[in-house]
């Protein structure tokens, strides 16, 4: 009770010293973030290329954009040939963030609702004046399924609210709120009874026999306490990386309670994250325990094209006991962990992005868990070489078709990486993996082709192709990152896809198109293969039809 008084004296204070213009943050899983790409790698601007740190601060990202889009309409020489789609994406993006973007005209609805909603094309009401800003949306995603093989109803059923705000542009707030119903193809239902946790959320209850019902709930207050300096208090997800994927942190997982500072200033952008999470548990109904994360990562733009960053995260947990060393926004604190006999799991690691010639991007990360030099030379497979790297190239235009991107992706994780000898200081959260949903032991490739060959139209054709090796009966592998490392079945010989192997490919084609400001109509096919060595193939095929307004698409792609 104490460290909780304590931390709201610490938070009170802080919030007492903002004098400046705050931010809020795009929420995950926007539209927005494909032009942010492109926009990234076709303008070569440094202030884009932070990008690793997500989700995006509005403020910033408007700056910017905004730039490009005042080349563009002066007609100056340097401005970027950009298509008719990505200035009709930058038109609503601006229009989509008019707390830092300036007034125009076209964003303003020709005839609005009881003279109170839809005064905007973006927003369902929006109050925008020089103390107070708001936007309030409905969210509301519906979604029908068929699964070959399977006779149950599959379905996905959400509707919500989200708002966001501004007081005297000091403070600024968010919420996202959604009740939720959903019935998933069975690999899905096998996925939350082995973890009791709904993939990317986490509590639920069950809803007509193998369905679940749970709420999605985050929020967030973010605050300026010095020009460079932004802080955040919230409840929501964070990611960081480059790629599809990240094995540094994902949004995989479900939401986590956070507090934020990132500093910004010349080449380098700064960040200290502490997050509470929940470890490994077996029920939902009683008061869960907590465990902590720290993680910092510190990246710099050496050159307009280049971006590079180095970061350190440690999982620890105290009963009845915080360590308080762990809130000194300082990085590599190994040295002082070990004063205290720290058993705690640290790891460290780097990611880099380059942008090339405005139409490609190379990207890549790397996480060192444990690992001896020595044992990594003479390749045995020893099981303390816990490592994983991920490469990535973005093509934008691809083949000089415009608004056509290709995407590449190679991870590749060694058993036993993310685990530890307790419990609680493994790398996951509320009984899912904090970085890559497959966990450890696995080899995975991914290809995604994106194409908007209209203002509204969104194509994508995605592959996941991966192998891992599973555990046998008692035997442990290292591709549970819940399992204590100590139970190892064997000390060398631990390569990965060593275990029971698996095998699976998964291809999802998929067309969107925007009626309106936000709301789409979606279709899409899925065909899933994944076959154990053992014996055991599981095949699926689903044809997926429905509706969301203001929401992400809901997928598995695992």
């Amino acid at each position: 009770m104490q460290i909780i008084k304590s931390f709201r004296v610490v938070f009170l204070f802080l919030l007492s010293l903002s004098v400046f213009s705050q931010t809020n943050y795009l929420q995950p899983g926007s539209k927005d973030y494909i032009l942010l790409d492109r926009l990234e790698i076709k303008s070569a601007n440094p202030n884009l290329n932070y990008s690793t740190i997500k989700p995006y601060s509005r403020k910033l990202i408007v700056k910017e954009v905004e730039g490009i889009d005042s080349l563009i309409n002066s007609g100056d020489s340097n401005a970027l040939a950009l298509s008719k789609v990505d200035r009709y994406n930058i038109d609503h993006f601006l229009m989509n963030n008019s707390e830092w973007s300036k007034p125009r005209e076209s964003y303003v609805s020709k005839k609005a609702f009881f003279n109170t909603f839809y005064k905007t094309k973006g927003n369902l009401f929006e109050v925008n004046s020089d103390d107070f800003f708001l936007v309030i949306n409905p969210l509301i995603s519906y979604q029908q399924s068929v699964e070959r093989g399977n006779g149950q109803n599959l379905f996905y059923n959400s509707r919500g609210v989200s708002l966001r705000g501004m007081i005297a542009r000091r403070v600024g707030f968010n919420v996202y709120l959604t009740d939720n119903q959903e019935r998933d193809p069975v690999y899905v239902q096998q996925y939350i009874s082995s973890r009791n946790a709904v993939p990317g959320n986490g509590f639920y209850k069950p809803f007509k026999k193998t369905g679940v019902d749970y709420l999605d709930a985050r929020g967030s207050v973010s605050w300026n306490v010095a020009k460079y300096i932004d802080m955040q208090f919230g409840y929501d997800k964070n990611f960081i990386g480059a790629g599809y994927r990240s094995l540094t942190l994902s949004d995989f997982s479900n939401n986590a309670l956070f507090f934020k500072i990132n500093t910004r200033i010349w080449k380098f952008n700064y960040e200290n994250l502490y997050m509470e999470l929940i470890p490994q548990h077996s029920t939902k109904n009683t008061l869960l325990s907590r465990k902590y994360l720290r993680m910092n990562h510190l990246s710099i733009n050496p050159t307009n094209w280049l971006n590079v960053g180095v970061f350190d995260a440690v999982v620890f947990g105290r009963k009845g006991l915080f360590d308080f060393q762990y809130l000194l926004p300082v990085m590599f604190l190994r040295a002082a962990e070990q004063q205290v006999g720290s058993p705690d799991n640290a790891v460290v690691g780097m990611d880099a992005k380059a942008n090339i010639k405005k139409t490609v991007q190379l990207y890549g990360q790397l996480i060192l868990d444990e690992f001896i030099l020595s044992e990594i030379k003479k390749n045995r497979g020893f099981w303390a070489n816990k490592l994983g790297y991920q490469l990535g190239v973005k093509y934008v235009d691809a083949f000089g078709i415009k608004n056509l991107d290709i995407q590449l992706e190679q991870n590749r994780v060694t058993p036993f990486t993310y685990s530890h000898f307790d419990s609680i200081a493994n790398y996951t959260h509320y009984n899912q993996p904090l970085a890559h949903p497959l966990g450890a032991n696995f080899q995975e490739y991914i290809g995604i082709v994106k194409y908007q060959p209209l203002n509204k139209l969104y194509l994508q054709a995605k592959l996941i192709r991966y192998y891992q090796g599973s555990d046998t009966g008692r035997s442990n592998y290292g591709s549970n990152p819940f399992k204590l490392y100590t139970t190892r079945t064997k000390e060398y010989g631990n390569f990965v896809g060593t275990g029971n192997k698996a095998t699976c490919n998964n291809i999802t084609l998929l067309a969107s198109y925007e009626i309106k400001e936000n709301l789409f109509i979606d279709g899409s096919l899925q065909n899933r293969s994944y076959k154990l060595a053992s014996g055991g193939n599981q095949k699926t095929t689903i044809l997926s039809v429905g509706f969301r307004w203001n929401m992400a698409r809901r997928e598995f792609d695992f």
